[in-house]
């Protein structure tokens, strides 16, 4: 199965200090592996028209349910999810994260995990600007998400 998440509405690449944020500047955002928070894809700067990421994972039926993973599926206590890594990137390239936002995978509905599993195609759709005009971080969930089963065009493929 692939995740597919379209993205819209990045902070910019520039971002002033709030009363919990810092205020950063040179903005990126990328997908970060399981387990290597420093191994990031497809790195897009903060102020993009929009930002998308392909993920291929499995999705294995369960008594639960299904059970997701691969290579960009975090599981841990708390559920199963993908991060979103905001850092900043220097003069040489270098990524340093400041903040984080959770995807949670596990509280998609099992239908529409069923239909994916099907179609094999899960695409998540979402703002990354949160409501401060900050970068959007920690749990993302409904409705700041919306998760569907598609065709693979995008197109949504009922459940």
């Amino acid at each position: 199965m692939q995740i597919h998440i379209e993205a819209s509405e990045l902070p910019g690449r520039t971002c002033g200090p709030d009363t919990d944020f810092a205020g950063f500047e040179n903005i990126h955002v990328g997908v970060q592996r399981k387990d290597r928070p420093g191994e990031l894809l497809g790195l897009h700067p903060g102020d993009a028209e929009h930002a998308s990421w392909t993920l291929d994972c499995t999705a294995a039926p369960t008594a639960d349910g299904f059970d997701v993973s691969g290579p960009y599926i975090q599981n841990r206590l708390g559920g199963c999810f993908v991060y979103l890594s905001w850092g900043t990137v220097d003069g040489s390239g270098a990524f340093t994260m400041f903040r984080r936002a959770k995807l949670m995978v596990s509280d998609i509905g099992a239908e529409v995990l069923e239909a994916a599993a099907r179609t094999g195609h899960l695409t998540a759709r979402l703002r990354l600007t949160d409501d401060a005009g900050q970068p959007r971080c920690a749990r993302v969930r409904p409705p700041d998400i919306s998760w569907s089963a598609t065709d693979g065009g995008g197109g949504s493929a009922g459940a």
